[in-house]
């Protein structure tokens, strides 16, 4: 019997997961094969719902076929199936990768992945009280088995598929799949109940796009990023390299994250004012602090917009996240 893999996509639920994140949506993936195009993308036709016409770029439904196909023709059984809440997430993980089966996740951004390993976290994570006598110190849960991840961005190049080096074409997807090729990243866990992957951005701008100045005490470790009485414009909580968390409008915020080195990179763009208040000339300029550790703690002193992993929420109170080195693993 060859691998039994099922390609979930998350559809619109009315779970809204933890602390104001839902859980991301894609709608990509239909719960029967029989539904929508069906496997031979060159029939369909061009209009709303079909698979494209010729010279165009594949549909989000095309891709996922290219993909299921693909896993088919290595002699994997492959299900396509849609989940619109948590208990539906947990339900498919159940029998997938915590019954020996594979999972592939299709998602449009960041999100989708989010979910699925925050509920994945959640069944994997041992109490306090009945921790594992091996599990390593820097650690609060075992090492959670791999999942794959097909990007409908077709020609994306800020998610996490790009920005962790994973195959986007569907069959090369497939391919790392059904060859079991695995590589193990940092999670960033948080004490919301809910996960990082990617990166955190906090901070918001007005109806004219300039950014807000909002205040918090930033804490990395035993470093003090700010101590509540300058106002900020961003706070960045970056796990893997580039993009829209390491650099805003040109400006450079976390220029060196590694996804695998067992660290949390965290900035802070501080507005300062240069020049004496009484002549009236006071000139403003951004000073970006920078640190690394293990955890960081952000409590602002107001509501602050953030978005985590693609998922926008807000800020009300005391965040904290820190390292789980090596904890969540993806097929490449």
């Amino acid at each position: 019997m060859g691998d039994q893999v099922v390609l979930l996509g998350l559809g619109q639920g009315d779970d809204a997961g933890d602390d104001c994140d839902s859980c991301g949506t894609s709608g990509a993936v239909c719960g029967a094969d029989s539904a929508g195009c069906g496997s031979d993308a060159a029939s369909c036709g061009s209009g709303a719902g079909g698979c494209g016409g010729h010279g165009e770029p594949p549909t989000p439904r095309a891709a996922v076929l290219a993909c299921r196909d693909a896993l088919r023709a290595g002699g994997a059984e492959v299900r396509l199936v849609e989940a619109n809440s948590d208990a539906e997430i947990d339900t498919v993980l159940k029998e997938t990768v915590l019954a020996d089966g594979k999972l592939v996740v299709v998602g449009n951004d960041d999100g989708e992945a989010r979910a699925v390993v925050r509920r994945l976290v959640r069944r994997c994570a041992p109490p306090p009280s009945k921790r594992p006598a091996d599990l390593p110190t820097d650690r609060t849960l075992p090492d959670l088995p791999p999942i794959g991840l097909l990007s409908l961005d077709r020609n994306g190049t800020d998610d996490l598929v790009a920005r962790l080096g994973l195959p986007r074409d569907p069959a090369a997807v497939a391919a790392a799949v059904l060859a079991g090729r695995t590589a193990r990243f940092d999670l960033l866990r948080t004490d919301g109940g809910s996960v990082t992957l990617h990166g955190a951005l906090l901070g918001g701008a007005d109806e004219d796009g300039r950014p807000v100045p909002w205040r918090a005490v930033v804490n990395v470790d035993d470093a003090v990023l700010s101590d509540g009485t300058d106002p900020l414009l961003l706070c960045t909580v970056v796990n893997a390299p580039g993009g829209s968390y390491t650099e805003v409008d040109g400006l450079p915020l976390v220029t060196a994250a590694d996804p695998a080195d067992g660290s949390v990179d965290v900035a802070v763009a501080v507005l300062r004012y240069v020049g004496k208040r009484w002549l009236g000339n006071r000139r403003a300029r951004v000073e970006v602090r920078r640190a690394h550790g293990r955890a960081v703690a952000v409590t602002p002193t107001e509501d602050v917009p953030f978005v985590d992993d693609a998922v926008t929420g807000t800020l009300t109170r005391k965040r904290t996240w820190w390292v789980e080195r090596g904890a969540w693993a993806v097929y490449r």
